[in-house]
């Protein structure tokens, strides 16, 4: 299973964070623009994972890592052309990791030294007016796309579930990727998105489909769409969303299909945040939608996080409980995936924020004959320009 999902692990995380950076306006002229932004992070994590296979006999290990959190470290470049009332922009951001080679006794020479990692998750350009704005390239998809955007362990760490090899490895932790919703993947896409009308928006996107197996037949693109609201009220905010996805595939004569909706609210007053979400999908993975499990209508995935913060000045504080249950009908999977945690963050300085993390992660699988109770505690800090 952890060879089936290092895909999806070398590829979590999101780079949507980058509208929470700060940006530095390298050059502006006559309507033209160009800035930069990026992210550093690094913890300290402990994990103590205890194992149960299908005869109860347990298993326990300690492991201690420096890493980097839930998102990447990544910089990135922005271009702007205002040309009367219609504006041209585009956006690159490369994704790098500081935990590129696992320099175990074993490994093959190959295998050690530094390896380049180097991930373009954002390759875009957007046209907007009046009218609305449409962007053509590689972006993150819609479907959960706000579920993850809104996870108040954004820029924490989150679960490290040995289940998905992520204790071991080189790359990002999951946040709550997979025990409370999937990760929206970059696909290359054509995406509208309407002015904001009311407090209402909504995108509407084509997306390259996900292939369920290299000969399939998908005779019209993927289907993303999100709707968003956003309202304000004294001393207070508002914010909800809904959002969906729809692919057929047809292979062997067999139609495949994936479908899925995602949703959840936000509301924030007197420093209190309370946020709710959840998702409901049939033949996608439970981790980003690409695993093996694409197009097989036989796997039914529900998933939901609920999360409160309270923040004091430069402090906030964050509880956090997440759960997705995978269900499959020909019995091949069926798992439970949890995790509950505590965070603390402080704003030391603008662009400068410390975190201390612990996370308590269950996994509960059929098919592997083992369940995984896993207690992580993480200390770090990020950087962000």
């Amino acid at each position: 299973m952890k060879n089936i999902i290092k895909y999806g692990l070398i590829s979590a995380g999101i780079a949507c964070a980058t509208s929470s950076h700060a940006k530095i306006e390298v050059y502006e002229n006559e309507g033209f623009s160009f800035s930069a932004d990026g992210l550093v992070n690094a913890f300290y994590s402990n994990s103590s994972i205890e194992h149960t296979d299908a005869t109860g006999a347990t298993s326990d290990r300690d492991q201690s890592r420096v890493r980097m959190g839930f998102l990447p470290n990544n910089v990135g470049f922005n271009f702007a052309n205002q040309m009367s009332d219609m504006k041209i922009e585009m956006r690159s951001s490369f994704w790098v990791s500081i935990n590129d080679s696992d320099n175990f006794r074993d490994a093959s020479p190959a295998d050690l030294g530094t390896g380049s990692l180097i991930d373009v998750r954002q390759f875009y350009a957007t046209i907007s007016g009046d009218w609305g704005e449409v962007l053509l390239g590689k972006d993150f998809g819609l479907f959960n796309r706000s579920n993850i955007l809104n996870d108040e362990l954004l820029l924490g760490f989150g679960q490290t579930s040995d289940f998905f090899g992520l204790v071991d490895g080189g790359n990002v932790s999951f946040g709550n990727i997979s025990t409370g919703y999937t990760y929206p993947f970059p696909k290359a896409q054509i995406t509208y998105r309407s002015p904001e009308i009311n407090g209402f928006k909504i995108a509407l996107g084509l997306m390259d489909p996900n292939k369920s197996a290299a000969d399939s037949s998908e005779d019209l693109p993927r289907f993303e769409a999100e709707l968003t609201y956003n309202t304000t009220f004294e001393d207070g905010s508002f914010k909800a969303w809904l959002s969906g996805v729809s692919q057929s595939s047809e292979h062997d004569g067999v139609d495949e299909n994936q479908s899925g909706v995602g949703y959840g609210a936000n509301v924030k007053f007197a420093g209190v945040a309370l946020t709710a979400s959840g998702y409901s999908s049939k033949g996608l993975g439970f981790v980003a939608g690409l695993d093996q499990f694409v197009g097989d209508e036989s796997i039914e995935t529900d998933g939901f996080l609920v999360q409160a913060s309270y923040t004091l000045e430069s402090h906030r504080f964050v509880l956090t409980h997440g759960q997705t249950k995978v269900e499959n009908t020909n019995s091949i999977l069926d798992a439970k995936h949890r995790n509950t945690g505590v965070a603390y963050f402080n704003t030391i300085r603008s662009g400068l924020t410390a975190v201390v993390e612990y996370n308590h992660t269950q996994a509960d699988v059929t098919d592997a004959l083992t369940k995984e109770d896993n207690d992580t505690i993480s200390i770090g800090a990020v950087v962000t320009f």
